[in-house]
C-alpha cells in the first residue's frame, strides 16, 4: 500500500464569528506519521474535516499528489478517517464491519473473506470475528474500525484522537501497535490528539497548533528541546519559562571547531543565568528563556564545579511529588523564583527520595542546556 502527499495551502474557515482556521498550511510527506497537536478548539479537528471532505474552507487549497482534492467527495478522496466513537455498527459482528466497505463495493465473497481476515490478523482480532461490538473492551472496537478503514486500501488514514476513550495503560499499548500498523503498511497517516506525550511517542513529524494558527511544524526532538514561542514551550512537556533581558553576550568556541554566544540574561524573578545561543543578542534585547525540569541538578551537598558555564543556586523544597520513577520538586530558590526540577530514580532505595519537603538544597544546570525560545524585542 503507498501513501499519499497532503499539502495544505493558505487554508482558512470560520463558523460565525469564529476564525478556527487563519490561513493555515503544512506539507505532509508520503508515508509520513503525521501530528496535529494542540488544546480543545485550536482548529486541528477542522483542518483534518477539510482534509476529509467533511467540512469545506473558506479559502485555500488541499491536494493529493499535487492534485486539488476540494472538488472531491470524500468517498473519492482516498482517505479514510479512523473517530474518536469508533462509530461500529452494533447489530454487526466483527467481521460484517470490516467487511462492510467491500459489501457496498459489490466485491467477491472470496476477496471479501480473504481481505476481511487479512485485516483482522493486522489489528489481532482474528480469534473474535463472531462478536458483537457490546461484547470488545475499547481497545478491540478501536482496532476494528482501524481495520475497517483500512481494507479499502485508502492513501491516507486520517485519525480523529482516536484513543481519547480508553484508560491510560490501554491508551499507551494502543499506541505502540497503532504505530506497528502504521510501520506495516507503510501509507500515510495524518493524527489529531491533545496529548503531548502521543504526538512525541509515534509521530514522524509534529505540527503544533494554537488559536486557529499552525505555531512550529518539526520532529519530536526539535519541538521538545527547541521550541519556536513560549506556547509551544509551555504546551510540549513541563518546563521553567521567564522572560528575560540580555545583559551581555560573549562569542566562544564550541568542541566541533564552530561557534556560539555565551549570553548573560537578567530574569526576575531568578536571577542572572547564563545560556549559549546561535545567534548574536544585542544587550538590552528582550527575550524568553526556558530551561527543562529534567536538565537541572539537584542535591542537599554543593555541586564541587568551577566551570564557568554552570547555573547555580540554593533553595528549599516546597513540594516533592514522588510519581515511583522519578520525583519533581518544586524548589523555591533565594531570589524568590520557583524552579519545578525532576529527579530521576535510577537505582534501588528502601528509604524513598534522599531530598525531602523543607529540606536545603543546591539546583544547577549547564548554560548548554538552557534555551531562549524567542526574541520579545
Amino acid at each position: 500500500m503507498n501513501g499519499s502527499d497532503v499539502s495544505v495551502k493558505d487554508v482558512s474557515k470560520s463558523f460565525g464569528d469564529s476564525d478556527v482556521l487563519k490561513g493555515v498550511g503544512m506539507d505532509i510527506k508520503q508515508g509520513e506519521f503525521f501530528s496535529l497537536l494542540g488544546p480543545s478548539g485550536c482548529g486541528k479537528t477542522t483542518l483534518l474535516r477539510i482534509i476529509a471532505g467533511f467540512e469545506c474552507p473558506d479559502s485555500g487549497i488541499v491536494t493529493m499528489d499535487g492534485y486539488n482534492v476540494l472538488s472531491l467527495p470524500p468517498n473519492k478522496r482516498q482517505v479514510n478517517t479512523v473517530f474518536q466513537n469508533y462509530a461500529l455498527f452494533p447489530h454487526l459482528t466483527v467481521f460484517e464491519n470490516v467487511a462492510f466497505p467491500l459489501r457496498i463495493k459489490h466485491e467477491p465473497r472470496s476477496k471479501i473473506e480473504k481481505k476481511v481476515m487479512e485485516y483482522l490478523r493486522l489489528v489481532q482480532l482474528e480469534t473474535h470475528v463472531s462478536k458483537k461490538p457490546n461484547q470488545l473492551s475499547g481497545g478491540q472496537k478501536q482496532r476494528v474500525a482501524i481495520a475497517r478503514a483500512l481494507i479499502g486500501e485508502p492513501k491516507v488514514l486520517l485519525l480523529d484522537e482516536p484513543l481519547s476513550a480508553l484508560d491510560a495503560k490501554l491508551r499507551q499499548h494502543m499506541l505502540i501497535e497503532l504505530d506497528q500498523i502504521h510501520d506495516k503498511i507503510g501509507i500515510t497517516f495524518i493524527y489529531v490528539t491533545h496529548d503531548q506525550q502521543e504526538a512525541l511517542s509515534v509521530s514522524d513529524r509534529i505540527a503544533v497548533m494554537n488559536g486557529g494558527d499552525v505555531l512550529q511544524i518539526g520532529a519530536p526532538h526539535d519541538i521538545y528541546e527547541s521550541p519556536a514561542t513560549d506556547f509551544v514551550a509551555r504546551f510540549i512537556g513541563d518546563t521553567n519559562l521567564y522572560d528575560a533581558t540580555v545583559v551581555s553576550i560573549e562569542k566562544i568556541s564550541k568542541k566541533d571547531g564552530g561557534e556560539e554566544f555565551m549570553v548573560e540574561l537578567d530574569a526576575p524573578p531568578l536571577g542572572r543565568i547564563k545560556v549559549t545561543d546561535d545567534d548574536e543578542l544585542k544587550p538590552g534585547q528582550t527575550v524568553s528563556f526556558t530551561i527543562r525540569p529534567e536538565k537541572i541538578l539537584i542535591s542537599t551537598d554543593k555541586p564541587n564545579s568551577s566551570r564557568a558555564d554552570i547555573n547555580m543556586f540554593t533553595g528549599i523544597v516546597d513540594e516533592p511529588i514522588y510519581s515511583g520513577f522519578q520525583t519533581k520538586y518544586y524548589v523555591r530558590v533565594s531570589s524568590g523564583a520557583t524552579m519545578r526540577v525532576m529527579k530521576q530514580h535510577a537505582v534501588y532505595s528502601d528509604d524513598g527520595p534522599d531530598i525531602e519537603w523543607k529540606d536545603s538544597v543546591y539546583i544547577s544546570w549547564s548554560a548548554h542546556d538552557g534555551y531562549i525560545v524567542e526574541d520579545k524585542s
